[in-house]
């Protein structure tokens, strides 16, 4: 009887120790969950609760308020706890070990970072009802698409700024001035004289273009194995000899874009059949579906967003209005005229090793970045955005950002062993494919990716993955960001005359 009661005994107190256990945890769990302790014992981040309070989730319109964890924690189960742990964790190793004002804040209110901190399931927990009254058709749209999407999209897709709001600021047109270095217009005649680099003015606008000439000649394709990074698809490096062409100096801009989509009256409607000749009812770009800048400026920014088919319509346009034949490079001519010349891993002395931010030794001593930031905006010192083009400092030839910025197009389809099978003479890539190779490297982009032999292509599928249409857009990606291009001209034949007077000048100082 007396170990009965004894049991009895022992399990009362493990039942009460179990609740007060229990109790205590609840209790920790609700303080270490309040907006107070979010900005106070755990946030890093300098105007996290600010940009909060101005979102449309602080206080909605019937009266709730949206605290932190109901959108940074999942919806519930054992899974909320475990992330609250990790990252907790992570939050307050931010807070007590890194320097806050070094850390780029913008960088991290990307789509790639917020998957980390966002969960759907938190979301769902309060729009249970993805289609409630009032909804527009483009979110009728794009709640559809979702539902047909789950396992590749997430809510942030289309919603990723809300939590957070940074002013209406952030969808206005910004027009930088470009950092014009030399006298432009002596470089650059609008007469030129012969084989020469010139200015091209589009007609009906003042906006113009600086082509460089760049002369035709031979040089080695790819890279070696003993490259630091070299890739598979880099090689084998083979010998191609170039014709003569023209260049522009800078990537296309938002300015030389919108004249497009001004002229070709951005409705999608057929306005210019006759300089295409297609009659699908759709020559002109569409709208697009949401912010093509990103909201981080227009003007003399490259033009970003855009799909290869619109960037080879654009050329299509430039050709029919001035009665020269524009187009994208190919691939041998970008890495061509990106080289300049030069034979090394960038058309600069340095090593990539030393650049690069993939090599634990260098997190350990330091990443080198001179003098690969004078040339480059990318991962190191772009703060996660588009540049004003013609702020670097140009290659040998006077091209500029023909590293970083914005990756860029060119007209050859994408194959990895397409170097095995390239024409020696003004080769054109292979005759077909799924993708388009892309050169250059980007804002987002490590130094490695910047070796004047980085090769990367189009992923038509991935880039289009929120856009919600059906069919998608033939105009506009909904998920790629950092990938524009410039147009090259062709040399219709003759002895080029005048040399590159751009080069020469270059070559002086």
């Amino acid at each position: 009887m007396r170990i009965y009661t004894k049991n009895r005994l022992l399990i009362g107190i493990g039942i009460v120790l179990g609740i007060l256990i229990m109790l205590s945890g609840k209790a920790g769990t609700d303080a270490t969950s309040s907006d107070k302790f979010c900005d106070q014992a755990c946030h890093a981040h300098p105007d996290a609760t600010q940009t909060w309070i101005r979102s449309p989730h602080y206080t909605t319109k019937s009266g709730v308020v949206v605290h932190c964890v109901d959108c940074h924690l999942p919806g519930g189960g054992m899974v909320y706890y475990t992330e609250k742990v990790r990252l907790g964790s992570i939050d307050i190793y931010g807070k007590l070990f890194k320097n806050v004002k070094k850390i780029n804040w913008q960088s991290m209110e990307t789509l790639n970072q917020a998957r980390d901190f966002t969960y759907d399931s938190a979301c769902i927990r309060c729009h249970a009802n993805l289609f409630s009254a009032g909804l527009s058709k483009k979110g009728v749209d794009g709640h559809l698409h979702y539902q047909q999407s789950k396992d590749k999209m997430r809510c942030i897709n289309c919603h990723l700024h809300v939590g957070h709001f940074r002013g209406q600021e952030s969808e206005q047109a910004v027009d930088e001035s470009v950092a014009q270095g030399p006298d432009l217009d002596k470089l650059f005649p609008s007469a030129p004289q012969g084989f020469e680099s010139y200015t091209e003015e589009i007609p009906g606008s003042t906006v113009k273009l600086r082509m460089v000439a760049v002369p035709g000649g031979s040089f080695k394709m790819g890279s070696p194995d003993s490259e630091p990074y070299h890739r598979a698809d880099e090689g084998p490096v083979h010998e191609v000899k170039l014709s003569p062409f023209w260049m522009e100096r800078t990537e296309v801009t938002w300015r030389e874009y919108e004249v497009y989509l001004l002229q070709r009256g951005n409705t999608g409607r057929n306005r210019d059949v006759a300089t295409t000749g297609k009659t699908d009812g759709v020559s002109g770009p569409t709208p697009p579906y949401g912010s093509p800048d990103q909201g981080w400026g227009r003007g003399s920014r490259p033009a970003i967003t855009m799909t290869y088919h619109a960037a080879t319509e654009f050329c299509a346009w430039l050709s029919a209005i001035t009665g020269k034949k524009y187009r994208l490079p190919t691939e041998a001519e970008w890495e061509y005229a990106a080289r300049a010349g030069t034979t090394s891993p960038y058309f600069f002395a340095g090593n990539p090793e030393s650049f690069t931010n993939e090599r634990w030794l260098n997190h350990l001593f330091g990443v080198k970045t001179e003098p690969l930031i004078d040339y480059a905006w990318y991962q190191r010192d772009s703060e996660d955005e588009t540049h004003p083009t013609g702020a670097t400092k140009p290659n040998p030839w006077g091209l500029e950002d023909m590293l970083g910025n914005v990756r860029e197009f060119c007209l050859d389809w994408y194959a990895p062993d397409a170097y095995a099978h390239s024409a020696a003479v003004d080769p054109h890539g292979p005759e077909s494919g799924k993708e388009h190779v892309v050169r250059g490297g980007s804002f987002r982009s490590d130094a490695a990716d910047l070796r004047c032999a980085a090769r990367d292509h189009t992923r038509e599928d991935d880039w289009l993955l929120t856009d919600p249409q059906s069919p998608k857009s033939i105009w506009w990606y909904s998920d790629c960001t950092d990938v524009g291009f410039r147009v090259v001209r062709e040399y219709d034949g003759g002895v080029p005359a005048g040399g590159n007077r751009l080069a020469a000048e270059n070559g002086k100082k």
